[in-house]
């Protein structure tokens, strides 16, 4: 049973499981918008915010966490674009706009997630 089982498998083990989050993250911010599907939009959403908020400190802790949990070029993006955009906003820095159409191959629902 999953009795406070938080987050998704999405098909995979723990590790591999958390490295494509680490690289679907960076593509995100690298790209500041992906088309995915819905439940990888939403596993991820909470991730990059935790990290938006974590830049947003502006010290040198927040620069090497980030560089810890991102490649070094979408942590520095985070740190030196993506938050001092966002320093008067309070969360919510990204949105997910669902589609209505499904992917062909295996009909799963597919999503938008951009930073807003």
């Amino acid at each position: 049973m999953r009795h406070l089982k938080k987050g998704r498998k999405l098909g995979l083990k723990r590790g591999p499981r958390r490295s494509f989050m680490r690289i679907l993250a960076s593509n995100l911010v690298m790209k500041e918008h992906i088309r995915t599907t819905e439940a990888r939009a939403k596993e991820v959403k909470p991730l990059v915010e935790r990290l938006v908020t974590h830049g947003k400190k502006q010290n040198v802790a927040a620069l090497r966490f980030l560089m810890t949990k991102l490649s070094k070029e979408a942590a520095y993006k985070i740190y030196h674009d993506l938050s001092p955009r966002f320093k008067d906003r309070k969360g919510g820095y990204t949105r997910i706009v669902k589609h209505m159409r499904v992917r062909k191959n295996d009909a799963s629902k597919m999503a938008t997630i951009e930073f807003v």
